[in-house]
């Protein structure tokens, strides 16, 4: 089942583990900015004649303990980034995934009606063989015959070929080695439609407040307004504090001495005053908060546009479900009544039943579209917008049209 395959992506795929290894590091990368670097312990010995001096030195940056809080926060939004990111990408993965599900079992359904339309096809065209050797059918009618046998095998192969591809794929995502995939057994068929679809105030309800766009946005804009405010300092000047101890010995005369003391390095703005630094940092700064802006403005209209996908693919589905569907079966059961009157011929009845062959294809195209919408739909609400079921509706239109 979908609800499955997703657990099965979850627990099983090496590609959605170095997904998580990856962003393990990028957190840990992200948490390691905020610390400060290690002081430095020097020693340093000095023969002057028959003096002897030893010093020794403990330096640290000074700068960087003074910014240490700065440092910090600024490290905790970067994992907060890394956080969402990573929730992303596992909603994107998801959503992969469920619409793969839904694209293979979809395959396969539509790969066992073409076997059907094959053996029927197939008794067709043996049925005029024998009757035009008999002389009841004439060459042409049992050409016609022959002929649309011959394009239920070819459907047959690129449906059968389309599955396996489909198939495939979701073999992909889940990470499935040889023995998992022979145990890989998918649904007959695609769930049956929801009675209702969703409706806009349930979508209105389900829309998170803190959508993973604008969460992204947000964490963006916080972390690029700390590094700027820790940048206008650092971009300027470095100091560095030293804390020295030496001792001093004379063997000619015998005499010890101690020396203590501390060194304060300043680098010196001569050459760079930082000012470039300043400048892309409040670029970044500005492009954060546009960002944000733009995500804010987006994210309405994503949503509205994926719903309207959703609905349109519900209402055709239903339509194939309701309409076409049985009156597609209600004229074939009275052209067969008619046929078997001798009011029409074997012509007209082969005309209908490639017509209710293309209806029943479309039909099973409408519910695999649905189900992509829905997926699309699911995602765009938690904050992950995707097209992919718009694009796949005016595919899926064209497609049909073309085969009528």
């Amino acid at each position: 089942g979908q609800k499955e395959a997703v657990q099965l992506l979850l627990a099983n795929s090496a590609a959605f583990q170095a997904l998580l290894a990856q962003n393990w590091a990028e957190a840990a990368s992200a948490a390691q900015s905020g610390r400060i670097s290690n002081p430095t312990f020097a020693f340093e010995s000095v023969v002057t004649g028959s003096e002897t001096e030893l010093n020794r030195f403990f330096t640290f940056g000074l700068l960087d303990l003074i910014t240490l809080p700065q440092r910090s926060a600024m490290a905790n939004y970067r994992v907060e980034q890394v956080q969402i990111r990573l929730t992303a990408e596992v909603v994107d993965q998801v959503t992969r995934v469920r619409q793969a599900w839904v694209r293979a079992v979809a395959a396969e359904q539509s790969y066992k009606y073409a076997a059907q339309v094959l053996t029927s096809a197939e008794a067709s065209a043996e049925l005029a063989r024998r009757m035009e050797s008999v002389g009841n059918f004439n060459k042409l009618t049992r050409a016609r015959h022959q002929a649309f046998y011959a394009d239920a095998a070819i459907q047959l192969a690129t449906a059968k070929q389309t599955a396996v591809s489909r198939k495939e794929e979701l073999v992909r995502l889940l990470g499935l080695d040889e023995s998992q995939t022979q145990q890989l057994v998918l649904p007959e068929r695609l769930p049956n439609l929801p009675r209702q679809p969703m409706s806009p105030e349930d979508v209105a309800k389900q829309a998170s407040q803190e959508r993973l766009d604008i969460q992204q946005a947000k964490a963006a804009l916080n972390a690029a307004a700390k590094a700027q405010g820790l940048n206008s300092v650092t971009s300027l000047t470095d100091i560095e504090l030293s804390v020295r101890r030496g001792s001093v010995s004379d063997s000619s005369t015998s005499s010890y001495s101690t020396r203590r003391g501390y060194e304060v390095g300043v680098k010196l703005p001569i050459f760079d005053w930082g000012d470039l630094q300043r400048d892309a940092m409040n670029a970044q700064t500005l492009a954060a908060a546009n960002q944000l802006e733009a995500t804010i403005r987006s994210a309405g209209s994503s949503l509205r546009e994926n719903y309207a996908a959703y609905r349109t693919a519900y209402d055709i589905s239903r339509h194939y479900k309701d309409e076409v569907i049985p009156l597609r079966k209600v004229i074939s059961e009275e052209n067969v009544l008619r046929y078997n009157g001798m009011i029409i011929g074997v012509f007209e009845l082969l005309a209908d039943s490639r017509d209710q062959i293309g209806a029943v294809i479309s039909a099973i195209a409408a519910e695999q579209q649905f189900w992509l919408a829905d997926a699309a739909l699911q995602a765009t609400l938690i904050g992950r917008p995707t097209s992919i079921g718009v694009a796949a509706i005016s595919s899926t239109s064209s497609n049909t049209a073309a085969g009528h």
